[in-house]
C-alpha cells in the first residue's frame, strides 16, 4: 500500500490544518495510507509520528494552529543523514513537507538524497517567491485591518499617531494589505526605507491640513534610516535575527521630533492565531489535494504554487538562491523572498497623509 506522510513546519499559521486535511482526505480516498510526523523535523529526528484516518481529521478545518505540531527545528548535516535513514526505512511514497523558507530548504536537501518529497509553501508573510499566495495572508490581513479600524476612533478622540507594528521581515505584504484596507496614513515597508524626516513631514502636513491624527502601519522589518530594529541579538534555530521594536522606537521620535503624542500597538502573534478566513480554508485544501496529485504522479521535488487561479507545480529549486549562513559563514540555499513592487506601493503612497 502506498504511503503518504506529512509534517508541518516553522511558525503556525491559519489554514495549516486545511492542508493537513487536504492531504489525508485526498491520499485516503487514493487508498493510500497517511502518518502525520508530531513537531515538524524534531519528530522526523525522533521516528515520532501517528496515523491519520478520516475521523483524525474530520472537524479540523475551522482551526487555527496545526494539529500535528509545529517547531522550529533547523537540521544539521549529520542529523539530515538521521532524517534520510527514517524516512527510507518506512518506505514512504511521499513526505509532504508544509512550511516556509527553511523547511522547504530541508525538503530541497532531502530531495538530493533520495526522499520523495512534495512541498507546500506557508507564511502568513507571502514572501515566498513562485506563487501569487500562501494562505494565512488573507486571515492575518482581515485580522490587522480590523484592528487599524478600531485604532482609528482612538487616534482621533485622543488627538495622537498611532503606529501599527505588523509581521514583515523581509517583505511588507501584510502591512501593505492591511494598512490599504484600513486606511493608513502611512505605511512603512522593509522594501522601501524613510527617513524620521520624511516620516515626520507627513504627520505635520496633515496636522497642517486638520488633521488632528495619524495611523500608522509599520512592517517589522523596516528600516528606519535603512537600520533594522532588533529585539535582541540572538538569533533563532534557523540563524534569523530577532526583529521587533519598529513601532515603540518610532513613537519615541516621532512624538520626540512634532510634539504630537504617539502611541504604539504591537500586533505579534494574535496576527497568526484564531480560525482561518474562507479564502485560506479554501487555499489551503487545493494546496493539500494538490500535493497529492503530484506525489501519485511521481513528481517529486515539487512544491505547489498558485499561479492566478490555477494550483500547479514548481520545482523547488527553481525558487532558491545561495545566501551566507549567519551562523557558519558558509553559503547555503534559502527561499527567494517575494517582494512588494513598486507600483503596487506607489498606490498606496496616493493616499499618504
Amino acid at each position: 500500500m502506498k504511503k503518504i506522510a506529512m509534517l508541518t513546519g516553522g511558525g503556525d499559521c491559519p489554514g495549516l490544518n486545511a492542508v493537513i486535511r487536504g492531504v489525508a482526505r485526498k491520499a485516503l480516498v487514493e487508498g493510500c495510507e497517511v502518518f502525520g510526523f508530531r513537531n515538524g523535523w524534531a519528530g522526523v529526528l525522533k521516528g515520532d509520528y501517528f496515523p491519520l484516518t478520516r475521523e483524525r481529521v474530520s472537524g479540523i478545518l475551522h482551526l487555527g494552529g496545526t494539529i500535528l505540531g509545529t517547531s522550529r527545528t533547523n537540521p544539521t548535516d549529520e542529523q539530515l543523514d538521521t532524517l534520510v535513514k527514517h524516512l527510507k526505512s518506512m518506505d514512504l511514497t511521499a513526505l509532504v513537507a508544509i512550511g516556509g523558507d527553511d523547511t522547504l530548504s530541508v525538503a530541497s536537501r532531502l530531495h538530493k538524497r533520495g526522499v520523495p518529497v512534495i512541498g507546500v509553501p506557508k507564511t502568513i508573510d507571502n514572501d515566498i517567491d513562485g506563487t501569487d499566495q500562501t494562505f494565512g495572508y488573507d486571515t492575518a490581513i482581515n485580522i490587522a485591518t480590523e484592528a487599524i479600524d478600531r485604532l482609528h476612533s482612538t487616534a482621533e478622540s485622543h488627538s495622537r499617531v498611532l503606529v501599527v507594528e505588523l509581521m514583515g521581515r523581509q517583505a511588507g505584504w501584510i502591512a501593505l494589505g492591511a494598512g490599504m484596507a484600513g486606511g493608513a496614513d502611512m505605511i512603512l515597508l522593509p522594501e522601501f526605507p524613510m527617513s524620521l524626516a520624511e516620516i515626520c513631514k507627513i504627520i505635520k502636513q496633515r496636522q497642517a491640513g486638520g488633521k488632528n491624527f495619524s495611523i500608522v502601519a509599520v512592517a517589522e522589518g523596516f528600516k528606519l534610516g535603512g537600520v533594522e530594529i532588533m529585539a535582541t541579538k540572538e538569533l533563532d534555530a534557523f540563524g534569523h535575527v530577532r526583529l521587533g521594536g519598529i513601532g515603540e522606537v518610532l513613537c519615541r521620535e516621532i512624538e520626540k521630533t512634532t510634539g504630537i503624542e504617539s502611541r504604539g500597538v504591537v500586533l505579534g502573534h494574535i496576527q497568526r492565531g484564531g480560525t482561518p478566513s474562507a479564502f485560506d480554508r479554501v487555499l489551503g485544501t487545493r494546496y493539500g489535494v494538490k500535493a497529492v496529485d503530484l506525489a501519485l504522479k511521481g513528481e517529486f521535488g515539487k512544491m505547489v504554487a498558485l499561479r492566478g487561479t490555477e494550483i500547479v507545480g514548481i520545482d523547488i529549486d527553481s525558487i532558491l538562491t545561495e545566501v551566507i549562513d549567519t551562523k557558519t559563514g558558509k553559503p547555503k540555499l534559502r527561499v527567494r523572498n517575494r517582494c512588494v513592487p513598486q507600483e503596487l506601493y506607489d498606490v498606496a503612497k496616493v493616499f499618504f497623509g
